[in-house]
C-alpha cells in the first residue's frame, strides 16, 4: 500500500515509486498539474511507454492538463476524495485528453485503503 502523503512536494517526489510502469506500456502523454494555494506548484509529468519524468514547471501543449487546489490535490492521491466527485463538484478542472486522463488512474492510481 502506497503511504500517504502530506503534501503536492512530497507527493510528486514519490511518483516514481507509485509508478505502475507495466499499465503503461504504449503510453506517450505530458500531464501539467497546475495546483494553487499553499503548498502548490506546477509540476510537469511524463509518460512514455513503461517510463515515467516528473518536473518542477509547465511544458506547452500537454497532452492533459489538471487545475486543483493544493490541499484538494492531497486528498485526491490519498483517496480521501475520488476524481469523478473532484470534477462534479468543481474543486478539479481537466482539459486535453480526457482518455489518457481517466488512463493515468491505471498506472499512477490514488492511494486505498
Amino acid at each position: 500500500m502506497m503511504p500517504r502523503v502530506s503534501s503536492c512536494e512530497e507527493y510528486f517526489g514519490l511518483v516514481p515509486e507509485r509508478f505502475l510502469a507495466d499499465k503503461a506500456e504504449g503510453v506517450d502523454a505530458t500531464f501539467v498539474f497546475d495546483l494553487a494555494g499553499d503548498g502548490g506548484g506546477i509540476w510537469t509529468v511524463i509518460v512514455r511507454n513503461k517510463t515515467i519524468n516528473v518536473d518542477p514547471g509547465r511544458v506547452e501543449a500537454p497532452s492533459v492538463t489538471y487545475q486543483m487546489k493544493a490541499s484538494d490535490y492531497v486528498d485526491l492521491v490519498n483517496g480521501d476524495l475520488s476524481g469523478v466527485k473532484a470534477v462534479f463538484t468543481r474543486k478539479l478542472k481537466v482539459s486535453g485528453s480526457i482518455a489518457l486522463a481517466k488512463k493515468m488512474n491505471d498506472f499512477l492510481p490514488p492511494r486505498s485503503g
